[in-house]
């Protein structure tokens, strides 16, 4: 008797033990399926932007450049899956590599459909979710062709010498520079730019498009449609406390006091998942007053623009790159058509320096309408919300702040993004400083000293 309940005894651990690791195992197993999908998600977005956003522009990207910069050196554990998947990229017409790029297709599980990018003339490339298919081909549109344009090289002297060191290790060893553009007292002084890029040629902006969402608001306020103290609509209906109280001021600052699973949370479903924004950024719960607390969080950028979203029906966020002469920049969306500005821009190093510019001009654009209202740029650039903590730099609405940084003037404030995308503002010196990069994971730019030596090569 006591044998056999010694026996049953530990037949019970024994199943006790096993259930979590099974459960652990196949866990696991969803989570490497998963990640395979979100492998695939960027891969064919990737290709299908880079690709397609550059012809729109008249210039050229193979698959082999965007392997070799756009892919190369993700995130864990994307990096090691996206490498081995099968891609097909489709053209509009059939058999003919000049026509415009329909959709990217990347396989990543035997029985379930491909992941597909699928590219709109209009609006870039739009990710469609995970076992999603394509609809009717639409009909034939030519690419929009621009005239090639000429890199302008720095004039010989110590800018020249600045300029050719982002290229090495000299300002982060083992970042991978793709552009360098410096604009001085509204000129262009130079520009420079790795092999398989070019004046033409864009980028994902990554997180430099929060900073381009902060100016569409600020144009919505300039044309009275809102103003920054609204609130923006995240309460349920008759909610007029808790969430019903963030403002757009509160979204812009990362001061909403919406809980995110992660700094900066990360918005993989949406960016790779082919997850929507209504999907994912819409319905965190609160858990600090609004205003009391900072959190990067792509989900209040994203949050801001649904809350001027319907002032795009007329001001279309190509609205305002067109009167900016930002001609090489599309804002892509979801497959849903909601813009996710967040991250999702390609732009080129000359175009986002023209937006640095307009930040100099107080808003008003080249031919000498006002774009943004007066004194936006200060609004931007004052910390007025909570500050990040242990951070050399502050926060402002939609830009950083470099106002604690020695050397640099503490006017300064900059657009930054994921992979080494700087737009540094130096409203005192009337500069401003372009750096594009493909820096690969764990490795980053030293954009706070690339600014000084920058600076420093100008002179006084």
């Amino acid at each position: 008797m006591i044998r056999q309940t010694l026996a049953a005894a530990a037949l019970l651990a024994s199943s006790t033990i096993a259930a979590p690791l099974s459960a652990q195992s196949e866990q696991e197993q969803l989570d490497t399926r998963y990640d395979r999908a979100l492998a695939a998600g960027y891969k064919a977005l990737m290709l299908c932007s880079a690709i397609a956003n550059a012809e729109r522009n008249g210039a050229k990207r193979t698959p082999e450049s965007v392997e070799q910069w756009e892919l190369a050196g993700i995130q864990a554990p994307l990096d090691t899956t996206a490498p081995e998947l099968p891609y097909q990229i489709a053209r509009r017409a059939p058999n003919n590599t000049e026509s415009e790029l329909s959709h990217v297709w990347v396989e990543w599980a035997e029985g379930m459909a491909p992941r597909i990018a699928r590219h709109e003339s209009r609006r870039g490339c739009e990710l469609l979710p995970i076992g999603g298919s394509m609809p009717p081909a639409a009909a034939l549109r030519a690419p929009k062709i621009a005239p090639a344009e000429r890199i302008l090289p720095f004039p010989t002297g110590p800018l020249a010498t600045t300029a050719r060191a982002a290229f090495g290790d000299e300002f982060g060893e083992g970042a991978r520079t793709t552009a360098v553009a410096i604009l001085s007292g509204g000129e262009l002084l130079g520009e420079a730019y790795a092999p398989d890029f070019g004046p033409a040629v864009p980028q994902r902006t990554w997180s430099v498009a929060k900073s381009i969402a902060a100016s569409l608001v600020g144009a919505a306020v300039g044309r009275g449609e809102i103003a920054v103290t609204d609130r923006a609509g995240l309460g349920y209906p008759g909610e007029y406390r808790g969430r019903g109280t963030i403002t757009l001021d509160h979204l812009l600052r990362m001061a909403s006091g919406r809980y995110s699973d992660t700094p900066g949370n990360r918005t993989d479903p949406l960016y790779w998942g082919g997850a929507t924004v209504d999907e994912r950024a819409a319905n965190w719960p609160l858990i600090a007053t609004p205003g009391s607390t900072y959190r990067y969080a792509n989900n209040d950028t994203l949050m801001a623009i649904a809350a001027i979203e319907p002032t795009f029906e007329q001001h279309p966020p190509a609205e305002l790159f067109e009167r900016l002469g930002m001609h090489h920049t599309v804002a892509e969306t979801d497959w849903q058509g909601n813009y996710v500005l967040s991250s999702q821009v390609w732009s080129t190093a000359r175009d986002l320096a023209k937006l640095g510019q307009l930040y100099l001009d107080d808003g008003v654009a080249p031919d000498g309408t006002r774009i943004l209202p007066e004194g936006w740029a200060d609004y931007v650039s004052a910390p007025s919300g909570p500050q990040p903590a242990g951070r050399p730099m502050g926060y402002g609405a939609g830009f950083w702040l470099f106002n604690q940084t020695e050397g640099i003037p503490a006017d300064t404030f900059a657009a930054m993004g994921n992979r080494g995308q700087y737009v540094v503002i130096v409203p005192s010196r009337a500069v401003v400083i372009v750096r594009r990069g493909e820096d690969p994971a764990g490795k980053s730019f030293d954009i706070l000293a690339f600014t000084r030596e920058v600076l420093a090569a100008l002179g006084e």
